[in-house]
């Protein structure tokens, strides 16, 4: 690059030295910018907030995905009753009769005489532990819940970009007024010096009779009214601190690193921009399908549930644990629902009418961010033009002073003539400055307009 520098003639070496200063100048501005909006996209609490809802709706789906898994339970009971139903049963009425005789065959007791049985129904000091392990083989609303879940995770994802995009906007326009400010502080305090050395000089002259008092308590005046005027930008300029390092979730005194923005950002590099990457619109495509998954939510219904389970326990009279007592049952269910008065029915209708709905929404939505993109693109020129012509004002009045100085040294033109030339020069210099920099705020509405900024 040095060789071909030398290579050129003059003229066109310090025409390129020129504009790659002014390129390595926009280029380390932007490159500051984009780390301050790194910092913010990382640190803000509105975005951290977003990222939890968003690992919030992740964890819903995993456990919807765990519905289709088995599920193992353990439970147990134990009763102890007394009083109640019971069963009467004649043992002693049945048996007693046969046992005397046998008795009286053997000539012995060995057949006792028996209690009619009076048997409680309600089980008395009986247990029953079991392990059941339950699977779903055909649920639909399993099926449509898992979607439904799906989908509201790339919601949230959405809404996390759309906060992100949001606060880059703020943060470049954050930026861009406090480079305002304190660009307004340095003009101002250019001025102050300028109008002190005025009043310097009206001074001197006044004492050895050259100009009368009131030049003197003009520039005074004047020099007292740029105090006042710094003092409001510097308030101006802390407010725009305050409100930057906020977004940055930085301490709010912290100093901020700033760079010139040398010229204009590139209109028609956002001319031929859309909505269409709009993360608003983008909501609504998820939410269409969410209510669709909805609607055939409600129409679940006419597929029939089944499931199977199966338990492994053991259950007994005092504690007992043997063969006897342990168990194993397994089962298939199956639920279909037949009649519900029309409840299905009204369901599928409600969720038919927010699927129009949302597609309604979306149609107002999308010319209402059209509408939007071409009023900042109106915004943008309008700010453009106004600053080509504050450049021109600015050069106007500059030279307007530099002749009206040198009237006024050679004693053809009075302080207030030179005043005046003054305060257009500085009040020129202060459009200027406003101007550049509302156009680059201009520009940032409509990178998030069209949704055009690259979010990492």
């Amino acid at each position: 690059m040095i060789i071909l520098l030398q290579n050129l003639k003059t003229p066109t070496r310090c025409i390129l030295l020129i504009f790659m200063l002014c390129f390595a100048k926009n280029a380390s501005s932007q490159k500051q910018l984009n780390s301050y909006i790194q910092q913010g996209l990382v640190s803000n609490e509105s975005i951290k907030e977003q990222d939890f809802l968003l690992k919030k709706n992740i964890y819903a789906l995993q456990e919807a995905k765990s519905m289709f898994l088995p599920s193992v339970t353990f439970s147990t009971t134990y009763t102890r009753a007394d009083g109640g139903r019971t069963i009467d049963f004649p043992t002693g009425d049945l048996f007693n009769a046969a046992y005397a005789t046998l008795n009286q065959l053997t000539g012995s007791n060995s057949f006792p005489q028996l209690q009619n049985q009076s048997i409680l129904l309600n089980p008395d000091n009986f247990y029953d532990a079991k392990f059941r392990t339950s699977l779903p083989i055909l649920n639909a609303e399993l099926v449509y819940n898992k979607r439904i879940k799906a989908q509201q995770v790339d919601m949230q994802k959405a809404e996390v970009l759309l906060y992100k995009r949001e606060l880059v906007k703020e943060i470049k326009t954050a930026y861009y007024n406090y480079l305002k400010a304190t660009n307004a502080i340095g003009i101002y305090q250019s001025f102050l010096k300028l109008l002190e050395e005025g009043e310097r000089v009206n001074r001197k002259l006044f004492e050895n009779d050259k100009i009368n008092r009131t030049a003197v308590l003009r520039s005074q005046n004047e020099v007292s009214k740029i105090y006042a005027s710094l003092a409001a930008a510097k308030k101006t300029e802390a407010s725009a601190r305050y409100y930057f390092n906020f977004l940055l979730n930085k301490k709010l005194t912290d100093s901020i690193l700033t760079y010139d923005v040398p010229s204009l950002p590139a209109e028609d590099d956002l001319q031929l921009g859309d909505v269409n990457g709009r993360e608003e619109l983008a909501k609504l495509e998820i939410a269409k399908g969410i209510n669709k998954n909805l609607t055939g939510l409600a129409k679940s219904y006419l597929i029939p549930k089944i499931g199977t389970s199966l338990d492994l326990g053991s259950q007994a009279f005092d504690w007992k644990f043997n063969d006897k007592s342990k168990y194993y049952l397994l089962g298939v269910s199956l639920e279909w629902n037949l009649f519900s008065s029309g409840r299905n029915g009204y369901k599928i209708k409600q969720s038919i009418a927010s699927e129009q709905a949302v597609s309604a929404q979306t149609n107002h939505v999308t010319q209402q961010l059209l509408t939007e993109l071409n009023v900042r693109r109106a915004n943008l020129q309008s700010a453009a033009v106004q600053y080509r012509a504050a450049q021109s004002q600015l050069k106007t009045s500059l030279t307007y002073y530099k002749d009206m100085t040198k009237l006024y040294k050679e004693g053809m033109a009075i302080y207030i003539e030179l005043l005046d030339a003054q305060n257009q020069w500085v009040d020129a210099q202060l459009q200027s400055n406003i101007a550049l920099y509302d156009t680059w705020i201009s520009f940032t509405a409509i990178e998030r307009a069209n949704a055009s900024f690259n979010i990492q």
